[in-house]
């Protein structure tokens, strides 16, 4: 698969997208997009098959002509491409970090509208394979800003804004406002009248050098909802815990893989692992690892009641995407909370194409094995299954660089810099890990020790006491998961205690 990703990076079509497009004013009135002057990256044989449809276009960006008053020197001027739901500027090196702001703006496919300028989060490799890792060294891996989901979009214009002091906005990412949270420029980062940033051109030389080689602009489209993908609970009701009901239509053995890593918890092709008592889920427990479990944890297993997951399957994973195998570590001693920097503008229906976006960039433009997070969770408290390999194993994800080992990452789908998580989100991050933490024997309110894999906190070997239930930034000098959803861990931890009967 690797070789295939790296063979269709560099075909390009040929023809005439790159012509500019009038300013907002006259942008509305619609025009069909040509054919694509693009890179475009789509999935092998298996995007013939309606349920897992998707594509990658790849704008390679240009020197702009000096705007004195946006700053801008790297960018695309406005133009028409296929239709795309989600975006992320990638460049080569990942140990590059980009010290600058990168702002988009988006034409609705709709309406024809075309958005204010949004900043992007500029550092997210943080989030993930450890240094040295057979994943980290695979060579395909690059680096990245977050994803950030604008819904379903056909034109685009982007702007770099190199940043002459690396600290003037702060350490890793952090944008005018709370850190981590993608908004809106103000007017006077606008431009004149807030259209284009200049055209482009020969830029300044100095400062285009000084940004990271390569840099790109990646175009994801998700795919269509397929079937099961379930309507947005109404307000005040709980997710939906029922549908263990197999998706139709023919497995691949990728798919059959990935399925059959749940086995244990729902037939082959369930599209949702059901919700259990807590009565259940200690039989479950004693089913699944009884030989490994003490007497006392026999007797009385701390764990909190299974909560309803979503499968691979359920939110319509292109497993060919992915590396066929699994990888996993020995136990799972801590939960990392995240956010995905994606932004706030999306409704629970939706949150099934957006994951299908994060697991394409993940894979196609950041070129990791899999998508990097163990779970995920949406604002309405559905929770998801990431990574594959089986929602009780102990699959080592791409999360928290450094601490990728004998842990699990959640990420709550979301901004959450300045804006507060929802009561739902928060309650399922502890309903789920109450779960995941009891299946081995953890308390949320305690400590253990983890060893760092090397990062930019801590050195490679150092042991360090964390927090069984921390935040991304208690491992990484980073803003992640926000610091709305930070104050939520200390509910959480109690929370998730009281889950597990203590």
């Amino acid at each position: 698969m690797r070789g295939i990703l790296a063979s269709s990076i560099g075909v390009t079509c040929a023809a005439a997208l790159a012509l500019p497009l009038a300013p907002p004013a006259a942008a509305s009135a619609r025009t069909p997009a040509p054919a694509a002057d693009v890179a475009t990256r789509t999935a092998e044989t298996a995007d013939a098959r309606a349920d897992v449809p998707g594509s990658t276009q790849s704008l390679p960006l240009r020197p702009l002509t000096h705007d004195r008053a946006s700053g801008a020197v790297l960018g695309l001027t406005p133009r028409t491409v296929r239709t795309f739901s989600l975006l992320g500027v990638v460049w080569d090196d990942p140990s590059a970090d980009l010290h600058g702001r990168v702002q988009v703006r988006t034409r609705a496919a709709g309406t024809g509208e075309w958005t204010d300028w949004q900043d992007v989060e500029t550092h997210y490799t943080q989030h993930g394979a450890d240094p040295d890792s057979p994943e980290a060294a695979s060579g395909t891996v690059r680096g990245a800003t977050a994803p950030l989901w604008v819904g379903e979009s056909d034109g685009v214009e982007v702007r770099v804004l190199p940043e002459p002091d690396p600290g003037g906005h702060g350490e890793h990412g952090e944008q005018p406002g709370e850190r981590g949270e993608p908004e809106d420029a103000g007017p006077s980062d606008a431009g004149s009248g807030g259209g284009p940033s200049g055209g482009e051109g020969a830029g300044d030389a100095d400062e285009v050098s000084a940004l990271p080689a390569g840099m790109r602009l990646d175009l994801v489209d998700p795919g269509e909802a397929g079937p099961e993908e379930s309507a947005e609970p109404a307000e005040g009701a709980e997710p939906a815990e029922s549908a263990e009901i197999p998706r139709t239509g023919v497995m691949t053995a990728a798919a059959k893989a990935a399925s059959a890593a749940n086995s244990a918890l729902v037939p082959l092709g369930a599209a949702e692992i059901p919700s259990l008592t807590a009565e259940e889920t200690r039989e479950e427990l004693v089913s699944l690892r009884g030989p490994e479990l003490t007497e006392q944890q026999q007797a009385k297993p701390y764990i909190g009641p299974r909560p309803a997951i979503v499968t691979r399957r359920g939110w319509g994973a292109d497993e060919s995407l992915r590396e066929g195998s699994f990888v996993y570590t020995s136990t799972v001693k801590a939960a990392f909370v995240h956010h995905t920097a994606s932004g706030n503008n999306y409704s629970c229906s939706q949150a099934p194409s957006l994951i299908r976006g994060f697991y394409r960039y993940h894979t196609r433009s950041l070129g990791w094995r899999d998508i990097g997070y163990n779970f995920l969770i949406d604002k309405c408290g559905r929770i998801y299954e990431g990574r594959a390999g089986g929602v009780a194993k102990p699959v080592k994800g791409a999360h928290t660089m450094g601490f990728n080992s004998k842990t699990t990452g959640i990420a709550v789908i979301g901004s959450y810099g300045s804006k507060k998580p929802s009561s739902k989100a928060v309650k399922a991050v502890a309903r789920l890990t109450a779960w995941k933490l009891g299946l081995h024997g953890r308390n949320p309110k305690k400590k253990t020790s983890l060893t760092s894999g090397g990062g930019n906190l801590y050195a490679k070997g150092t042991k360090v006491k964390m927090k069984v239930i921390s935040g991304h930034r208690d491992g990484f000098n980073t803003s992640c998961p926000g610091g709305k959803l930070y104050k939520k861990l200390s509910s959480v931890r109690s929370k998730a205690a009281t889950y597990q009967g203590r």
